[in-house]
This record gives structure tokens, C-alpha cells and sequence, in this order.
């Protein structure tokens, strides 16, 4: 892309020398409103230019500001050479603030999208002088996303008094990628030299377009380097990024594959309701959030997910209890058919919620403090939310293996599944075990979907898209083994994430799949298999 310059009504903007000469006949406030909302182009950009520009215009800044925003808004009419603002019926004069009969002839002030760009540009020069650095930010990046050499009077003031440093290296790029389109060679290889510094995507996309118009060979050279730079600094970032999309990926798999690993992996159970309770679980997140934006002051509406994770866990596992008292008890030691029979209730649960709550989705907020993310790098952001899934994630592992290793309700759930017949000897309820571990596994999906919820929107289908992913999880880490479901959710998740980048979704998706089932056939204990008289039976 061609850097040229404007069409002819930016030289009717004229540079920096031209724009403060307006201060030897500077306009009265009245006239510069009413220019600025002229018939005349050329009149309305000298007068909005000439108002953000020279420093002794008579033009209030708070008042220009209101009157920009009227402006942009098509709130200004204007009449016998005075400009009017409406608010609602009544009119006001921008130049004085008073109210002010609007005439019945006045007309409204149609702007194009070259006018629009020129009073956005106004806005954020405005802007640069707040006292609210985001406010200076965010007028700082559009500068700088919408480089112009016209604007450099503008850049140049504000650097000159700027403190923040995130402001500063805003503006820096602008003034020179502003500087990329002179016509002094001096000034285009100063400019590739500032930019080279600054290694993000923006300054990557800026120095592309200069390239492709460039004709001097030495600044040709000066951007291929720069460029040759920024993508070895930005390939790290896109490195980064796909090693936490993987552990992400990973982390979701491993919640919503850890309930699976005790239904399946600890008691042989092949439930495809496996998804229904991870959606029972993130509709019981829906109701907590209704619940606070109903009943709860807005001041603690960040606090609902804290108590829709108590909530979720003990609806999902409320329905796995019924569930393995009603169904599941009558059929242990026949896989097959628990397969058919919870396929059976996972076509009940979801026809159930359409029921209930409809077949669309819901919408699940995000709380202010999972909002955001962190900035590591230019190209790279990590997301709270995100951050906060992984962690929650191996928050419920070390809760589910502790629980399992050390408590006697683990070594119930142990001492059943190992050896049924020995256990019901010793006194161990078995059949009261048998609805306790449903539960909690049924309880963790529950969880699965209380943290799916935050990533995604809430449906009766969600836990389709987790059921097969869950179980090749299981099978792939070994039956009845944690460890094993911990290394083979992030390793899926982290190898589907690498492929993606190579060969797309599809793609990356069969790969995966052949994987597996070439490593289940040469391995089809899984990773970990079991070790003991259990390996035995």
C-alpha cells in the first residue's frame, strides 16, 4: 500500500505554520463554532484545526469537546451564520453555554465520513491533554493507528509536556509512522530506525505498508531489517500464546474428563449423561448470577461465582446421586448396557432444559475481577479468566486426589472398586459407596461446567462438545488412574493447540484422533497402567 497524501481538502488543513498563524487573527468563539459547522468543508476543517491546535484560540477546550461530541453526534443545527446544539427540544449556544431559541430555518449539519474522521481526530487531540491517563491512552493509540503527517503539530505538543511512559511510546510511534510518508530520505530512515523499537503487530503492519511504496533502496534495506527484527520478537509471542492455549485447552479437558475418571475409570461405567451434568452444572451458574442481579446489591455481583461453585457442584451431583440410585445400581458389570441407558438419559436431561430455559443459549458475565487479562508481551495477553480456569483446575485435582488418598471415604471408593465382595465383608456399605462416588464424580463435571461458563455461552448442547474429548482423556491416560488424566488432557490440549497453528482446526483435530488410536494400539493400558491385583481382574 502506497503512502500518498491526502486528497485536496487536507492541504486546505495546512501544515503546523499555517495553523498557528490563525492565532494573528484568531477567531471569535462564535465564529469558530459556526465555521465549524459551515456548508464549507474547507471552512469546518480550519476551524476545528485551528481550535485544537493553536494555543491562544479563544475556544474553551471543555466547551470544543461538548460541542466535537454534538457535532459528531448530529446534534448541531445552524442558522443565519450561528451554530445551535440540541438536547433533546431545547437549543443551546455552544460558544456561551446559555440556552438559546433555536430559528425555525435552522438546518442540520450533515457530516461525511472524511468530516467524521477529522472531528474523531479533534477528540483525540482534546483528549491528550485530560488528567485520566486512559483517556490519554486511548487518544494516543488512535493517533497512532491513524498515522498523518498533518497531525504532527498535534503529536509533538503532547509529547512535549507527556509523563506517562505507556502515552509516551504511543505518540513516539505515531510521529513516526507519521514520518514514514516524508519526502526527506533523513526523516523516512530516522522514522525505520524509531519503529524498529517498537516491536508489535501495528508497527510489523505500518513498516509492510511502507515497504511495499518505498523506492529508495536504502530505506528498503532499513525496513527488512526492522521488519526481519519485530518477527523474531513477535514469533516468540505467537510461541508463548499457543503453549497457554494448549494449557488452557488442557485445563478444560481435565475438568471436564476428572468426574469421568471415577464414574468410568474407578467404577466402569460408560455414562454419556457425562455432558448433561457438566450443562446442569453451568445453568446452576446462570441461576446464581439471575439470583444476584435480581436480589443482590450491584456492588457484590463479582462475589456470585464464588457461590456458584458450591452451588454447581451440588445440583450436578444431586443428579448423578438419582441417577446411579434409579438406573445405574441395577447395572454394574454391564457396561454396554449403561452406555445405552445413560444415552437415553442425556436425550431426557437436554430436552428437559430446552423445556425449562429454552433452546437458546444463555449469557453467563464474566465477574469485574476475571475481566481483562495481563499483557506479557505485545502480541501476547493473557486472559484473567483463562488464568483463572487453569488454576481452578488443578485447585479441584489436588482436592480430588487428596480426598481419594486420604480420606475414608477414598478408601471406601478404593476398597469397592478393587475388590467389591472383599469390601461388603469388612462392613463397607457397598451400595451407599456406589452413590457417594457417583456423586462426586457427577459433582465435578458440575464444576466443569460452573468453569465452562466463563469461556463460553450456556446451552443444552454444551456438554456434547466435551463427552468424546472427556473419554479419550480417560482412555488415553489409563483407566482409573489421575496421574494419567492429568498428562493426557494438557498434552491433548497443548498438541491440538501446536497443530492448529500448522495445519488449521480439522486438520489438527484428525491428527489428534490418529494419535490416539495408533497409541491405543500399541499401548492399550494407556500411559499409566494399573499395577497389582487390580490389573488382574
Amino acid at each position: 500500500m502506497k503512502f500518498t497524501h491526502k486528497p485536496w481538502i487536507w492541504a486546505a488543513v495546512a501544515g503546523l505554520g499555517a495553523l498557528l498563524s490563525f492565532a494573528s487573527h484568531a477567531l471569535t468563539a462564535e465564529q469558530a463554532y459556526a465555521m465549524a459547522a459551515a456548508d464549507d468543508a474547507e471552512q469546518r476543517v480550519q476551524a476545528i484545526n485551528q481550535a485544537v491546535l493553536a494555543p491562544d484560540a479563544q475556544v474553551d477546550g471543555g466547551r470544543l469537546a461538548a460541542y466535537l461530541s454534538a457535532l459528531s453526534n448530529d446534534e448541531v443545527r445552524v442558522a443565519q451564520g450561528r451554530a445551535y446544539v440540541l438536547s433533546g427540544d431545547a437549543a443551546t449556544d455552544p460558544a456561551t453555554g446559555e440556552a438559546a431559541k433555536l430559528p425555525a430555518d435552522a438546518e442540520e449539519v450533515v457530516n461525511n465520513n472524511y468530516l467524521r474522521s477529522v472531528i474523531d481526530t479533534a477528540q483525540a487531540a482534546l483528549a491528550l491533554g485530560s488528567r485520566d491517563v486512559s483517556a490519554r491512552r486511548r487518544a494516543a493509540g488512535k493517533l497512532a493507528a491513524e498515522p498523518d503527517a498533518e497531525r504532527l503539530p498535534v503529536i509533538e505538543k503532547a509529547l512535549a509536556g507527556e509523563t506517562d511512559a505507556q502515552v509516551r511510546d504511543l505518540l513516539a510511534r505515531a510521529r513516526a509512522a507519521s514520518l514514514l510518508d516524508s519526502e526527506d530520505l533523513q526523516q523516512r530512515l530516522q522514522a525505520v530506525e524509531q519503529l524498529a523499537h517498537q516491536k508489535t503487530p501495528e508497527t510489523q503492519l505500518l513498516l509492510n505498508q511502507r515497504l511495499s511504496g518505498e523506492s529508495d533502496p536504502g530505506v528498503q534495506k532499513a525496513i527488512k531489517a526492522a521488519l526481519a527484527g519485530i518477527e523474531e520478537s513477535l514469533a516468540w509471542g505467537d510461541r508463548i500464546g499457543a503453549a497457554f492455549s494448549g494449557i488452557s485447552l488442557g485445563s478444560v479437558l481435565l475438568l471436564a474428563a476428572l468426574g469421568l475418571a471415577i464414574t468410568y475409570g474407578l467404577m466402569g461405567v460408560i455414562n454419556m449423561a457425562h455432558g448433561e451434568l457438566i450443562m446442569i452444572g453451568a445453568y446452576a451458574t446462570y441461576l446464581v448470577q439471575v439470583a444476584f442481579q435480581r436480589w443482590v446489591p450491584e456492588a457484590a455481583f463479582g462475589w456470585y461465582l464464588v457461590v456458584a461453585i458450591p452451588v454447581s457442584f451440588l445440583a450436578a451431583a444431586l443428579v448423578g446421586a438419582i441417577l446411579e440410585r434409579g438406573v445405574i445400581r441395577f447395572l454394574y458389570g454391564r457396561p454396554l448396557e449403561t452406555l445405552l441407558a445413560t444415552f437415553g438419559i442425556s436425550l431426557v436431561l437436554q430436552q428437559t432444559v430446552r423445556s425449562v430455559f429454552g433452546a437458546q443459549n444463555v449469557g453467563v458475565e464474566n465477574p469485574g475481577w476475571m475481566s481483562g487479562g495481563i499483557a506479557l508481551l505485545p502480541n501476547l495477553t493473557l486472559p484473567w479468566n483463562r488464568i483463572a480456569i487453569i488454576v481452578f483446575a488443578f485447585a479441584v485435582l489436588a482436592a480430588v486426589a487428596l480426598m481419594i488418598a486420604r480420606t475414608r471415604l477414598g478408601l471406601f471408593v478404593r476398597g469397592v472398586t478393587q475388590n467389591r465382595a472383599m469390601a461388603s465383608c469388612v462392613g463397607v456399605n457397598t451400595a451407599r459407596t456406589d452413590t457417594y462416588a457417583f456423586a462426586l464424580g457427577s459433582g465435578i463435571a458440575g464444576l466443569a461446567g460452573c468453569a465452562l461458563s466463563q469461556i463460553g455461552n450456556v446451552g443444552p448442547d454444551l456438554g456434547q462438545n466435551y463427552i468424546v474429548d472427556s473419554f479419550l482423556v480417560v482412555v488415553l491416560g489409563g483407566v482409573g488412574q489421575l496421574a494419567g488424566t492429568v498428562y493426557a488432557a494438557l498434552g491433548l490440549g497443548v498438541l491440538s493447540k501446536l497443530l492448529e497453528g500448522w495445519t488449521g482446526a480439522v486438520l489438527a483435530k484428525i491428527a489428534v484422533l490418529l494419535f490416539i488410536v495408533i497409541f491405543i494400539q500399541k499401548r492399550p493400558q494407556g500411559i499409566f497402567a494399573l499395577k497389582g491385583r487390580s490389573a488382574e481382574t
